[in-house]
């Protein structure tokens, strides 16, 4: 890094070549993924090649990244981006939806035998709906009407201000646990839908979920988040102490969620200051130092360069993978703070991190972005050579040259570039 006594001379978000350079990337991305798409319907997981594994079938939460995606792409004017958004929504509509029960399954209803009902699945389906809406997308205005409803009536818990996690088959029961990643995707979800639906009770929905997570956990562990908790949300600080890799719910704090949830919380408080509400001031404090903190969890604490996947109670690795989507989260996060701040310190963060993809997770020869690497930067043996996810990568090349509020699909759909 450079020394933090120096500042950039001028803001790589200030040149038009910075720009060409991000839309180029962009177009680069939603090229690669256009060969998940299944002629069967929806999207599929890609190897490293861009290739559809043999066996491969729809899956419900890349299908719903995709109806985001390229519905944003759409609206920017690419190509051939409305018809894949279209035939994501196609699918989400009808092939993966779990007609017997409602709701939808982790992938075709008729092929799974998983079928809990997950509250993080269903908010990719809304925030694809959503977007596609915004986009003018067949189909999906009625689709994103239905799986509301199943968020509202199902995992919105009015009682407690956040989501419910996942219920067992036939919607039967409610699990003991409250998880903190649904509820992050939550809050992105309800900045979208206060925008595309122009519903603004979203936002203090929002706001209520960030004040449990962040203000009242995380702010007291150092800014360190707590992602697990109990049916009655008290802390469940070991859960999943054996399994500091998971996917989706690891032991530990998660610095990549960290820089997440900072930039939600800035797109918050821009999200009430556009419709003439006051923020608390602990909203903006608490982004900050959470930006921070991931920072000095993250960031090579194993002396190998970039951000780790997850840190134990006491700020040690305790999962040394280097994830592509962890690096895209910090970029986002470090434009969302140099847009609200101006400061040196994030320009310098932007530029490294932008750096550090260019020349560790974007794939020249092969194309899209390398997604799961270990400490050494070569690809992880656990996960394989697998390029399954547009979301976190083409976001980055969007959010920094958008406003903080309305919105992500708003605010492209009124600049269109």
């Amino acid at each position: 890094m450079a020394d933090d006594r120096h500042s950039p001379a001028r803001r790589w978000l200030d040149a038009d070549t910075h720009h060409h350079w991000l839309t180029r990337e962009g177009l680069g991305l939603l090229e690669f993924h256009r060969q998940a798409r299944l002629s069967s319907g929806g999207f599929a997981p890609l190897d490293g090649d861009g290739r559809i594994p043999e066996g491969a079938s729809a899956d419900t939460m890349i299908t719903g990244r995709m109806a985001h995606s390229y519905g944003l792409a759409a609206m920017q004017g690419v190509p051939g981006a409305a018809a894949l958004a279209e035939h994501a929504i196609r699918a989400l509509s009808g092939l993966l939806r779990d007609e017997r029960d409602g709701g939808w399954l982790a992938g075709d209803p008729a092929a799974m035998e998983d079928r809990t009902k997950q509250c993080y699945l269903h908010h990719f389906v809304a925030l694809g709906a959503a977007t596609a809406t915004q986009a003018g997308i067949p189909g999906a205005p009625r689709l994103l009407d239905e799986v509301v409803e199943v968020i509202e009536t199902r995992f919105w818990s009015e009682n407690e201000q956040a989501f419910v996690e996942r219920y067992a088959q036939g919607w039967r029961e409610l699990a003991d646990y409250r998880g903190g990643n649904s509820n992050m995707h939550g809050v992105e979800l309800c900045l979208a839908l206060a925008d595309v639906r122009d519903e603004p009770y979203w936002l203090d929905r929002a706001l209520a979920i960030v004040e449990r997570l962040i203000h009242r956990h995380a702010a007291p562990r150092d800014y360190r988040i707590l992602e697990h908790f109990h049916g009655d949300w008290a802390e469940w600080p070991t859960f999943h102490a054996d399994e500091p890799d998971h996917d989706f719910t690891p032991y530990g704090a998660t610095p990549g969620h960290g820089f997440e949830w900072s930039r939600l919380m800035l797109h918050l408080e821009a999200a009430l200051e556009m419709r003439e509400r006051e923020a608390p001031a602990w909203l903006f404090a608490d982004a900050a130092a959470l930006f921070e903190a991931s920072l000095r969890d993250g960031w090579a604490p194993d002396g190998a360069p970039g951000l780790v996947y997850t840190v134990d109670w006491h700020g040690q690795p305790s999962s040394r993978r280097r994830r592509h989507w962890t690096h895209a989260e910090a970029l986002a996060a470090a434009g969302a703070f140099l847009q609200r701040t101006g400061e040196a310190h994030y320009e310098r963060w932007y530029r490294h991190l932008w750096d550090f993809i260019d020349t560790t997770f974007i794939d020249r020869k092969r194309g899209g972005w390398q997604q799961e690497l270990d400490h050494r930067l070569v690809i992880d043996p656990a996960q394989g050579d697998v390029k399954p996810d547009l979301y976190h990568a083409y976001q980055a090349t969007l959010l920094p040259r958008l406003p903080l509020a309305p919105a992500l699909a708003v605010a492209v759909a009124r600049r269109g570039d």
